[in-house]
């Protein structure tokens, strides 16, 4: 059996989707206890059994691999941005604050989502799967940014959304089909069908 080469997220400026990757890097390999919560640290001048030092040894090797995955991630420059390196949970709080940002700024950012969803039609010269890809693109964005965006809300878009070369499909699968329930998947293979 070979071992496997581990792919370790690179952050390259959208950190919604880095902090996701990595996130679930870390919980793979068991490891995300050391981010969230992090290592506990024994206050000053308590005493501590050896089984307990031999914990907070493992703890504390375990959690340079962490930084090691961690400083995989980054580039030079963000690399020099982060002033505590101490631990892996101080590296991470250094990056949901420097990246995450503000309410007023996620605010912003989804009123920006909210045009971008509404503005969205689908091009005379592109194909189901491209037009999805946009679509999807936006929709997943309002939802990392804490929309809610159903499947029904993204279906109604397109359907509305689409060429007039679609028109009969559209007005075939409200015919047939619930599109209140009906998942994007569902809709985009009915609609690659008749592609």
């Amino acid at each position: 059996m070979s071992a496997e080469k581990l792919k370790v997220p690179v952050f390259d400026g959208h950190y919604d989707h880095w902090r996701e990757m990595m996130e679930n890097l870390l919980r793979a390999k068991q490891l995300w206890n050391l981010v969230d919560p992090g290592i506990i640290e024994p206050a000053m001048g308590v005493a501590q059994s050896e089984a307990q030092k031999k914990t907070l040894a493992d703890l504390r090797a375990k959690d340079l691999h962490v930084k090691h995955y961690l400083y995989q991630a980054f580039d030079r420059v963000t690399f020099e941005q982060i002033l505590d390196r101490r631990t892996s949970k101080s590296i991470w709080d250094t990056m949901k604050q420097k990246y995450e940002g503000n309410a007023r700024v996620r605010r912003s950012m989804l009123q920006k989502l909210h045009r971008d969803f509404e503005i969205l039609e689908m091009k005379a010269t592109e194909s189901i799967t491209e037009y999805f890809g946009r679509v999807l693109t936006v929709a997943n964005q309002m939802r990392s940014n804490e929309e809610t965006m159903t499947d029904q809300k993204i279906v109604e878009k397109i359907l509305r959304t689409l060429t007039e070369k679609y028109m009969f499909v559209v007005v075939s699968i409200e015919e047939s089909k619930n599109t209140e329930t009906m998942t994007v998947d569902e809709l985009q293979s009915s609609l690659l069908m008749q592609e």
